[in-house]
């Protein structure tokens, strides 16, 4: 695992007075933004970066609260809000002609971002979108075990708080392996850093009101219509949602097919790198 200032230089941007974010930028070319997922952060693509920025000038940003971008506990961590942060991310920096590409809430947000900015997005790639949530947390929650009783605590008042802060690297590596199919494990030094940024002051109050917000990221495939820019859809054949949510989403997105990266879990950036540089790569 290279470290971040080996495959590309760190910088912050003031988006407005409340938000900051701590992004990457690497290589050439037209811009390509990677958007992340919840309890993780811009390293979660370390290992795509390197061979993606020799074809693009990538973007890789830690979302509001999440990695090393600033903390606002008086803000709603739902899809709206960190809509606006990816679109003004976008804006400030002027970039046009963009490939967006996420996985889970960030292949979500890739969709509802390209909805909202049809002049500046030239493709989307949307990997396993979590917008099917019919209750707290249920996505996460078909994981394993650890991941369903954790998150259920997660959303009962006060008790939900306490859970929260008693987490640890191990109890973490423990949900965060019910994504994985292809690995047994969160690599160490991944696994760390997400552990290290999750101590940030503040840091479980954005955990917490991210996945508060479930209802918002089923409610954002209303916006799914208005996408102008084409759209690859990506699922891992071991995602946790199931045949049905994925053909919905598909539905809406007015796609006859989807690729499905096969003995792959959620967190396919992780679980099979190369699979996802080859499907970003494809028909560049």
């Amino acid at each position: 695992m290279q470290t971040l200032s080996k495959i590309g230089t760190m910088a912050e941007l003031e988006i407005d007075k409340q938000r900051t974010i701590r992004y990457l930028k690497s290589g050439k070319g037209q811009p390509l933004v990677l958007i992340h997922t919840i309890r993780t952060q811009l390293d979660y693509f370390e290992y795509v970066i390197p061979e993606l920025a020799k074809h693009f000038t990538v973007y890789a940003l830690d979302l509001p609260g999440h990695g090393y971008s600033s903390i606002d506990k008086t803000a709603i961590y739902d899809e709206p809000y960190f809509r606006t942060a990816v679109k003004a991310f976008i804006e400030k920096l002027d970039l046009n002609k963009v490939t967006l590409v996420g996985e889970s809430i960030g292949g979500v947000l890739a969709l509802t971002v390209a909805a909202e900015l049809p002049n500046r997005i030239k493709k989307v790639i949307s990997s396993n979108p979590y917008d099917y949530d019919k209750f707290y947390g249920e996505g996460v929650r078909r994981g394993n075990f650890l991941a369903n009783f954790v998150i259920g605590q997660f959303a009962v008042p006060y008790v939900g708080a306490i859970v929260a802060a008693m987490e640890n690297i191990l109890f973490l590596g423990i949900i965060l392996k019910g994504g994985l199919k292809n690995r047994k494990w969160m690599p160490f030094k991944t696994l760390a850093e997400f552990d290290r940024a999750g101590r940030r002051r503040g840091f479980r109050y954005v955990e917490r009101a991210t996945f508060a917000g479930w209802k918002s990221w089923s409610k954002a495939r209303s916006l799914y219509s208005k996408i102008k820019a084409p759209v690859e859809l990506v699922y891992a054949e071991n995602d946790w949602s199931n045949l049905e949510e994925r053909e919905l989403t598909a539905e809406l997105l007015h796609k006859k097919n989807y690729i499905t990266i096969k003995k792959t879990g959620h967190f396919s950036f992780i679980d099979r790198p190369e699979k996802m540089t080859e499907v970003i790569l494809l028909n560049e």
